[in-house]
């Protein structure tokens, strides 16, 4: 079976498909997003999901989060001792999830869609490939979130043609598509976005409003532990607007209490600079894909983020035209990457669609110019794929020698918008040689083919001689060899990843640690005698025990954070 998964910035989450439609795959603890947090303890014990995010509040330092923001980079986490990539992080939350998907489905489960943000460049796509590949995944297709949450709002079934825009705000990216439908293709338009701009900035916000509301609080003088838990109460603030127009921050940091009342009104102000950070995205696609407001027809909301009503009011009065959130922000686009699993199973139950994407951004080489003065000037940008061009595309540039008796042509692979050729993304080098001769004389046709799956190949023919040099282009940085992706998840297989069956309990002392730390006087003394209890009941192996035990714990704990 094919899975679909959201491997998201906040939380991740797998769907499979059905007869009666895409169902969503609950985790171990029966709930359908896992929250994409690690942690390592001192001895090496792995935690993922709800149970690592509870961790992190009682040791940020061996814990992490957001990590997707930092894919195909080799930015470096270190946890307890053991060092993670970016990508290797999210291999384990993928595990997690191929492990709940293969409890829940009672079958093995080997391939996977999984979903990229629109705006994710060359190296993101690959080391997010890779990532499934380290959980022991075949990643049968990387897709982008938009046109995942597209398939998922079913618009392909709209018998009407039209031009839609999915709006994507999660908790870390933001992406905005145009699409257009025409009978059974869903073709990709144009594409733009901002992969640091998502939910966790609009919690920032009302961090920042915190801070300035307390002014004897010393930011650079708080611990780790501290500034998580001020994190932590700026999260459930903003939630708390999903309800109610006036929501509360409470804070306990040593044996100061800090409480914030804050109007939706107050924080929509306050939010002015991230809504600016929006509209340029929403420009640049509508421009690029030569459409004007008006011409959109449809607008789908999709990302945990958008369920703040004010993104809803600013998109609802930007586009004239009420947004459509008929599906969960957060589960659109796992529903979207399970129904095309199913397209990839040919399912006789589901109705084929083409869906063509774009290159989100363009590609390109180095070239020399020639200035005014009959001088060379290097490090200029010749771009050979421009972004938005529809996938599969093929694009051939003819370049020449500009030195005489010159023997080689060095093909730097780019990837950007900068007309310069330093500012944008370094793939690859290709050297291919030419017979000596006079400048200007020899010549080389530089083609570069990207397909569906992010694959750039390019080729060099030598006009002349016409000899080729092929090459299909990899990320330096963090490429790995198939061996070596082997080697790894070996290593990955050796963590002590916490057992299933015990989840829940461990979810319970960690999340009653951490109200003991944040609470004082009677409370805490209350709070420490219902652990200790429930500590008790766990030292007696007694299931029936356990059980009952956790059941009381569980519910003291919910009466007491109401």
């Amino acid at each position: 079976m094919i899975i679909g998964i959201d491997l998201g910035t906040t939380n991740s989450l797998a769907a499979y498909y059905t007869e009666d439609g895409p169902k969503i795959i609950p985790n171990r603890l029966g709930k359908n997003l896992t929250p994409s947090v690690v942690s390592v303890d001192e001895e090496g014990q792995v935690f993922i999901g709800e149970t690592a995010k509870e961790r992190m509040l009682l040791h940020p330092d061996s814990s992490a989060a957001v990590f997707k923001r930092s894919m195909g980079s080799e930015k470096i986490f270190e946890l307890s001792g053991k060092k993670f990539l970016p990508e290797e992080l999210s291999a384990l939350i993928l595990k997690a999830l191929k492990e709940d998907a293969e409890c829940f489905l009672q079958e093995e489960v080997t391939e996977a869609v999984i979903s990229v943000p629109a705006y994710f460049n060359d190296e993101r796509r690959k080391a997010t490939k890779r990532a499934g590949e380290l959980a022991g995944l075949k990643v049968e297709r990387i897709i982008s979130e938009p046109t995942a949450a597209a398939i998922a709002y079913g618009l392909y079934q709209n018998r009407e043609n039209g031009k839609f825009l999915v709006f994507d705000l999660g908790g870390g990216t933001f992406d905005v598509s145009i699409l257009e439908l025409f009978d059974s293709i869903i073709e990709v338009r144009a594409v733009a976005g901002d992969n640091f701009l998502g939910g966790e900035d609009f919690t920032k916000v009302i961090e920042q409003i915190f801070y300035e509301r307390n002014p004897d609080i010393e930011k650079d003088r708080l611990t780790a532990k501290e500034l998580r838990h001020i994190t932590k109460q700026a999260e459930n603030c903003k939630i708390g607007f999903g309800e109610k127009r006036v929501s509360k921050m409470t804070c306990t940091l040593g044996e100061s209490a800090y409480e914030m009342s804050l109007s939706i009104d107050e924080y929509e102000a306050k939010c002015d600079e991230l809504l600016d950070k929006i509209r340029q995205p929403i420009k640049r696609s509508l421009s690029d894909a030569n459409v004007r407001l008006k011409d959109i027809d449809r607008i789908v909301m999709v990302g945990g983020a958008t369920k703040l009503s004010f993104i809803r009011k600013f998109v609802g009065k930007l586009f004239h035209n009420l947004p459509d959130t008929s599906i969960n922000p957060d589960e659109a686009v796992a529903l979207g990457a399970a129904v095309q699993g199913a397209m990839k199973e040919r399912r006789d139950s589901i109705k084929e669609v083409i869906l063509t994407d774009v290159c989100p951004f363009t590609l390109g080489t180095e070239v020399v110019l020639e200035k005014e003065n009959g001088r060379f000037e290097d490090g200029h940008f010749c771009p050979i794929i421009e972004r938005n061009t529809t996938i599969p595309a093929s694009r051939t540039e003819r370049l020449y020698t500009v030195n005489d008796n010159q023997t080689q042509i060095r093909c730097k692979v780019l990837q950007g918008e900068s007309r310069f050729a330093s500012n944008n993304v370094l793939l690859g080098e290709i050297r291919t040689y030419v017979p000596k001769g006079e400048a200007g004389r020899e010549a080389v046709d530089v083609t570069y083919t990207y397909d569906v799956n992010s694959i750039l190949e390019v080729e060099i023919k030598v006009v002349s001689t016409g000899e080729i040099t092929k090459q299909i282009i990899k990320t330096n940085a963090t490429d790995m060899t198939p061996e070596e992706i082997k080697e790894r998840m070996e290593a990955l297989s050796y963590l002590k990843i916490h057992p299933r069956d015990k989840e829940e309990n461990k979810l319970l002392l960690l999340r009653g640690e951490r109200l003991y730390e944040e609470s004082i006087g009677k409370e805490r003394m209350q709070i420490e005698y219902v652990l200790r209890e429930f500590e008790k009941a766990l030292d007696t192996r007694d299931e029936a025990v356990i059980e009952g035990a956790r059941r009381d714990f569980k519910e003291f704990l919910e009466e007491f954070t109401e």
